[in-house]
């Protein structure tokens, strides 16, 4: 009952921010007495949330960016199932691995404030320290074979970019084929893993993870990323809570999942208009190599068609390019 009559207190609170509400005012509205209402206050003050108590105006949720499942349920459109919110785990991609042994269905999506082994494309480490960023993973499973799946990552970065810009009223650009970019710097990587069943070759699950720089600073940054690395406070004029930007990016990787996924020429003109990759100077990165090109083109299955200046050409269906302009490529 107790903790029933916090989750109470906390929504009334909640639904009116930057509002003293008074003991007597919540005790009448939520039918508790205020005895109670000192209870779950002092409960929800021991959960970590900051309530300021005023005499003659009673309390008031302070504003914050906490990442928790209460703070993310408040900013559904609609209730959603299969998803939880963590203060810290390894990974989120590999959360939801250990979910899909444990047959989680199709759209289970895994939250983290903080990630101790984030991970980033090709092996690399992707820095997610707690209050800084939005780590997310979604767990499908399609009943298709592979090479459905190829438009995926492009997929996600329209996503994101869609759920960033319905917050903060400015939308990222891509880098091909995932990095979101903002003032020419990274905010967001993305890593799709794919599991295949081994009888018939279909896809057993998919993995679409997602992480979003949110509240960092130039020097929150180590020396090497300071010039490449870049958060949504650094770019928009605006604050975008991570609660209310894991809200929205389910809701748009639910449409993702029910409309587009199967049919990824629906957003083919979204990612077309918002890719910065198209008509620069780019390096084709193959091992130590580097080869120079122009980016011309992106083509129906979301593969970069690039011109050598021996004047071959080539669609990149996966691999990596540095941009001219962007990264320290000059």
């Amino acid at each position: 009952m107790r903790g029933v009559s916090r989750e109470r207190v906390y929504q009334a609170l909640a639904e009116r921010p930057g509002t003293f509400l008074s003991g007597e005012e919540l005790s009448r509205a939520l039918g508790i007495s205020r005895a109670a209402v000192w209870k779950a206050v002092e409960g929800l003050r021991r959960q970590g949330y900051e309530i300021e108590a005023r005499s003659g105006c009673g309390y008031r949720l302070a504003a914050g960016d906490r990442l928790d499942r209460r703070e993310v349920a408040l900013c559904f459109a609609a209730p959603r199932e299969n998803w939880r919110v963590l203060a810290e785990v390894d990974s989120t991609n590999t959360a939801c691995k250990r979910l899909a042994a444990e047959n989680a269905p199709d759209g289970t999506v895994v939250i983290a404030d903080c990630q101790t082994g984030g991970k980033g494309r090709r092996g690399r480490s992707f820095l997610s320290p707690a209050g800084m960023g939005l780590y997310l993973s979604v767990l499908w499973r399609p009943d298709c074979p592979p090479e459905k799946l190829l438009p995926l990552t492009a997929l996600s970065a329209v996503a994101v970019c869609r759920a960033i810009q319905r917050l903060g009223g400015v939308s990222p650009a891509i880098k091909w084929p995932n990095d979101l970019v903002m003032g020419e710097r990274k905010i967001c990587g993305i890593l799709t893993e794919l599991s295949l069943e081994g009888e018939s070759g279909h896809v057993d699950y998919v993995i679409s993870g997602i992480g979003v720089n949110c509240r960092q600073r130039p020097e929150d940054f180590p020396p090497e990323l300071r010039d490449i690395a870049g958060s949504l406070d650094m770019a928009l004029p605006v604050q975008v809570k991570r609660a209310a930007l894991a809200a929205a990016l389910m809701e748009e990787l639910d449409v993702l999942r029910r409309e587009v996924l199967l049919r990824p020429e629906l957003w083919l003109e979204d990612y077309r208009r918002r890719c910065l990759t198209v008509g620069r100077r780019v390096q084709v990165i193959r091992g130590e190599e580097r080869i120079e090109a122009e980016a011309l083109a992106v083509d129906e299955r979301f593969g970069l068609v690039v011109r050598y200046d021996s004047g071959e050409t080539e669609t990149l269906r996966s691999g990596e390019v540095s941009v001219r302009g962007l990264y320290g490529y000059v």
